[in-house]
């Protein structure tokens, strides 16, 4: 186990310890200990989360105040964000936790600390099967030292109050003492390209294909929406390229050199270029069937491909919640007396 207490290295976790390092870190140690190709990182652990949180509390509230509003009014979620958000970023780190952070961000990236990193939000209750919380907390790209590690982990803190964040509990019943965030810290990966892919068609829910979706330089720009990605479908088990769409991909992210990504203009020449060949997505769909195969279930994968090596990696593996909610939906109501159900559906079928 890890020498230091509020750091999980992705080695040492998996899925069932999603209560420790949230939904994002879970899936990346489960991947990792499954032998797939993962940027080496670790987790801070909610109980970095849940000590920060209680020296807070000791002087005002938090989680009380935040369950006691009501989910349609977005005034007071609003103002109640903006204050949380504030008095989090603003809050010293216990010195014990600084210590940690400081530690691990070595071990990590070496003592010169020239490896840049990603600093992902990673909460409890994102990337479960019945819900989704993907999108609502924030990530970080292209952290260039621990002094700004340090400060995007409370950033991530904070991002478990915005507005969307909060709205979305509310709305959908999320007890506040059982949601906490975790941190996930990760060599950043210089990408020529990246994106997403699915294991299950996004637009008709087909079992039978893989989706994949790319772009020029980092992925945040195709999550984000920023890009018109290329699109291909394959068959899961022939490989037969069914649908090959080539957009016009006019920017791609790139690493700033302050820290952070910017947008930055793909060249005229590249733009309405394939970002990937025909052999990488054959590499992709193996990788995908693999990972439906170990999670068991349909999922939603993030990867990029290394500037430098070629490799891909996975960034990202989270059960598809669209088709599989769709699927275990009743297709009628109970019925006490089944002749009323028959009835009922033969009494619809004859309406004009």
């Amino acid at each position: 186990m890890s020498a230091l207490a509020h750091i999980a290295w992705f080695e040492e976790i998996g899925l069932g310890d999603r209560e420790q390092v949230g939904g994002k870190g879970g899936s990346l140690g489960e991947l990792t200990r499954a032998g797939l190709s993962v940027p080496p990182g670790y987790v801070v652990r909610t109980a970095a989360f849940e000590r920060f949180l209680g020296n807070l509390e000791r002087a005002a509230p938090v989680r009380e105040v935040v369950a006691a509003l009501a989910h349609d009014d977005l005034a007071a979620i609003t103002a109640c964000s903006t204050a949380l958000r504030r008095r989090i970023e603003s809050s010293e780190l216990p010195q014990e936790l600084l210590a940690d952070l400081t530690a691990a961000h070595e071990r990590l990236v070496g003592a010169h600390g020239r490896q840049p990193v990603a600093v992902r939000s990673s909460a409890t209750c994102e990337d479960a099967a019945d819900a989704s919380f993907a999108g609502l907390q924030d990530t970080f790209l292209w952290v260039k030292d621990a002094a700004q590690m340090i400060r995007r982990v409370r950033s991530c803190w904070a991002s478990l109050y915005s507005v969307e964040s909060i709205s979305y509990r509310l709305k959908h019943g999320f007890a506040e003492e059982r949601v906490a965030m975790a941190v996930v810290v990760q060599h950043m990966v210089e990408a020529r390209t990246a994106g997403v892919m699915f294991t299950r068609s996004p637009t008709t829910g087909d079992r039978s294909v893989i989706t994949i979706e790319g772009a020029w330089g980092l992925g945040s720009a195709v999550v984000g929406g920023e890009v018109t990605p290329d699109r291909w479908v394959l068959g899961k088990v022939t490989g037969e390229i069914s649908v090959r769409e080539i957009s016009d991909k006019q920017i791609q992210h790139m690493a700033a050199a302050a820290g952070g990504i910017e947008p930055v203009a793909v060249s005229d020449e590249r733009r309405r270029l394939a970002c990937l060949s025909d052999e990488e997505l054959q590499r992709l769909r193996e990788l995908a069937r693999r990972i439906e195969r170990h999670y068991g279930c349909a999922q939603d994968i993030e990867w990029a491909i290394d500037r430098a090596s070629g490799a891909i990696l996975l960034l990202q593996s989270r059960p598809e919640t669209v088709w599989s909610a769709k699927d275990a939906a009743p297709l009628a109501k109970p019925q006490q007396d089944p002749l009323m159900h028959v009835m009922s559906v033969f009494g619809k079928r004859q309406c004009p």
